[in-house]
Order: C-alpha cells, then sequence, then structure tokens
C-alpha cells in the first residue's frame, strides 16, 4: 500500500514507522476473517482492513474525525488479523501509534476524556484494593448485573520462602495483587517445588498496557522505564528470567525493546528485558508438570488468551501442560476469537464486550467441561462475570496436584 504523507508526517518517527507498517498491507482481507468485531458488525471499517484506511487517509491528510476514533475505538487489539496476515502487517502496533494522534487531532468530548481518566486514576491508584474489597464484602446484597463483574475473594494459601538454584524475576503487576493474588501464590508454590527461586521488585507496577491501550503513550513508557529500574539490579545480579503469569502484562514487556528503541538512555536495558520475558506456560515445561503429580479435575476448557495465542505467538503450551497433568481437554469452537475482556475494553465497548463473552461462554462450554481455565487475569474475570462453569488460571489447577 502506497502512503502520500502529508507534510507535516514527513521526516518524523511517526509518519516513518506508520507509513512503513501500511506499505506491508496488500489489501487482501484474509483479516476480516478472524476479526471479532467484523463478525459482529459486518462493517468494513469495524475490519482491519477498513481501519488501515481510516490510518491511511489520516497520514495523508492530516485530519481525524468522529467516524476515524469510533472505528479505532471499537477494536480490540486483539491481533487475530496479526496471525492471518500473509504480509506480516503489525497491525496493533499501527493502532497503538495512531490513536493518540486521533485523539489530538478529534479531541474526545468532555465526558469521555473524564471517564477514561478517572478509569486509569482508579486501577493504578491506592483506592482500587480497598474499593474492590468493599465490593466485595457487599456482593450478596448487589443486584445480578452489578454483582457480577466484581471478583469473587479466593484464598491465597501458604507462599513458601525459596531458595531454590534457578532464580526468576515475576511481576506482580497493577490490579492482579487485588483481584486475584492466588494466582502469583499458586505459581510461586509450583515453582518452588520446582527448585526456582521467584523474586519481586517493590517497585515495579502497571506494565503499562492499560495506558498505551488508551493512547497515553508518556505515562505508559513512563511505567515501563520504572519497571526497568526496578528490575535492574536482579537482571544484573544473574536472574534467569522474567515470568509473567498474566499474557496481557507479557505481550507488552516483550515490546519494551520495541516500545523505548528511541529511548538512548533505555534502549538497550528495554531491549534486554524483552528477551527475558516469558509466559509461565514457557518456563514451565510439560515434563516439570507431569513430576507434581496429577490433578484431580478431569474434564477441562482452555480458553486462549489474544495476548498469548496472536500477541506472543505462545500456543499449544498450556494444552500440553494440561494433558501432561492428567487433563482430560475438552475441545472449543473458534479458539482464536477474542471473549471481549481486552483491558478496559470490557468497560469503555460494554455491549460489543458483553456479546464477545456471551459467544466466548457457549464456545467454551460446547462440551461440558468441569473447569474453565485460562492465562490472563483480564479474560479470566471477564469469563467468570458470565460463565456457569468455574474459571481459574491453569496454573491454579497445577498447583491443585497432589504434589503441589
Amino acid at each position: 500500500m502506497h502512503v502520500q504523507l502529508a507534510s507535516a508526517f514527513e521526516g518524523t518517527s511517526f509518519g516513518k514507522e506508520t507509513s512503513d507498517i501500511l506499505g506491508k498491507c496488500v489489501h487482501c482481507g484474509f483479516c476480516t476473517a478472524t476479526c471479532p468485531t467484523y463478525q459482529l458488525l459486518g462493517d468494513e471499517l469495524d475490519g482491519p482492513r477498513g481501519r488501515i484506511y481510516l490510518v491511511k487517509q489520516l497520514l495523508e491528510t492530516k485530519e481525524a474525525s468522529k467516524i476515524t476514533r469510533v472505528h479505532l475505538d471499537r477494536c480490540l487489539t486483539c491481533r487475530s488479523c496479526e496471525t492471518t496476515c500473509p504480509s506480516g502487517v503489525d497491525y496493533g502496533r499501527l493502532v497503538e501509534l495512531a490513536r493518540p494522534v486521533v485523539d489530538e487531532l478529534c479531541p474526545r468530548p468532555v465526558f469521555e476524556r473524564l471517564a477514561r481518566w478517572l478509569l486509569v486514576h482508579l486501577m493504578l491508584g491506592p483506592w482500587f484494593g480497598l474499593l474492590l474489597r468493599l465490593g466485595q464484602t457487599l456482593r450478596g446484597f448487589l443486584p445480578e448485573s452489578l454483582a457480577r463483574h466484581i471478583p469473587k475473594r479466593y484464598p491465597v494459601g501458604i507462599v513458601p520462602e525459596s531458595h531454590g538454584n534457578r532464580r526468576v524475576l515475576m511481576l506482580d503487576g497493577c490490579v492482579q495483587p487485588a483481584m486475584a493474588p492466588q494466582i502469583n501464590a499458586a505459581a510461586r508454590r509450583v515453582l518452588a517445588k520446582l527448585n526456582v527461586d521467584v523474586r519481586s521488585a517493590n517497585q515495579a507496577g502497571c506494565c503499562g498496557a492499560l495506558q498505551l491501550h488508551l493512547g497515553n503513550t508518556d505515562p505508559a513508557l513512563d511505567a515501563m522505564r520504572r519497571n526497568i529500574d526496578a528490575w535492574w539490579t536482579e537482571i544484573e545480579n544473574g536472574v534467569e528470567a522474567i515470568v509473567m503469569t498474566a499474557s496481557g502484562c507479557g505481550v507488552t514487556v516483550r515490546e519494551y525493546g520495541q516500545l523505548l528503541k528511541n529511548d538512548p538512555i533505555y534502549c538497550e536495558k528495554a531491549k534486554r528485558v524483552s528477551e527475558m520475558t516469558v509466559d509461565l506456560s514457557e518456563f514451565v515445561s510439560a515434563e516439570d508438570v507431569a513430576s507434581l503429580g496429577r490433578i484431580s479435575q478431569r474434564r477441562v476448557a482452555f480458553h486462549s488468551p489474544c495476548t498469548l495465542q496472536h500477541g506472543q505467538g505462545v500456543r499449544g503450551k498450556v494444552e500440553r501442560i494440561l494433558k501432561a497433568a492428567g487433563a482430560d481437554l475438552v475441545s472449543t469452537r473458534d479458539s482464536h476469537l477474542c471473549c471481549g475482556a481486552a483491558g478496559t475494553y470490557s468497560v469503555l465497548q460494554s455491549e460489543l464486550s458483553i456479546r464477545l463473552l456471551d459467544q466466548k461462554i457457549s464456545d467454551l462450554n460446547q462440551d461440558g467441561p468441569e473447569l474453565i481455565v485460562t492465562a490472563n487475569l483480564g479474560c479470566l474475570a471477564h469469563l467468570a462475570s458470565g460463565s456457569p462453569t468455574p474459571v481459574q488460571h491453569w496454573i491454579e489447577l497445577i498447583d491443585s496436584s497432589p504434589a503441589s
């Protein structure tokens, strides 16, 4: 695809990177076949090809309208289209680059800006945990339409001290310590059994994905720099890897090197961090899990998060781990499609999110599983809000094996 940049974008890093990405697109339309919003709405502008044309128009005219913003907002950035694309178009990065420019050229109404500001400051602020605990306490007295969105509280259990021969870092994240602390606790117990010492850096927080996907690029990059600083001493002291239990965080941290490539101070450190980052399913092998004993839960459906299968390109690893642990892994229709969580999407695009959720729950439950497992907190909370079948992180299931 040829792009004639508007003069304002010529010679800029934004203009170069976006036009390079668009240059790979050959208009084939294969991406529309796997785009969740196109499948729901049937509108070309709600598919990757249509949104690419909107960005092309932006680049050539330096103009954006409400139409541009609405259709980019409806994108889940699930990146299923990237898995399908035969030309290697980096569509997710294109949307990340375009959103803040669209917001600058076509400012949002005051109410939308306020809603987004409140969402960021609630989720990243000190009040999130307290408000969540209050909601969990009052959950039984709230209307079902509201209570379903408040995750239940589960016991964390004892987290053993570990002094293994292998050392790794693990990101606690921003909302996971409050919403589901049992996930990292389960991961630590399993890794302790495998003689792995897990380290955390108290100064590390949000990976930056929340701000990045809302078009707040500078705060997102600041969060990334803070995490790099928090981890660097451990990295220099020889930790083996940075292990992620949330694939949504993992896909972002794996892209630190790209996102900070123009930062002369952090570019090399960011590249090193990205190279060291792995999903938990890449660090724990099926053979490791088989040595821990067999799980009691038999029929299991696995929901592969978009950030795992499309964003990181990790496919089949969790499934092999579950089978090695003794699970009877049931089939799932349209496993490549998004559940509708997509970070803040479930809040900002609630109608579309619920429609995707209902379809995903139907697909996951087609063969009557006893349990649904996933690899990302956002997917877990979203699925649990509407699923009649219990939902867990897969490492919680492994943690339940007799030897764990």
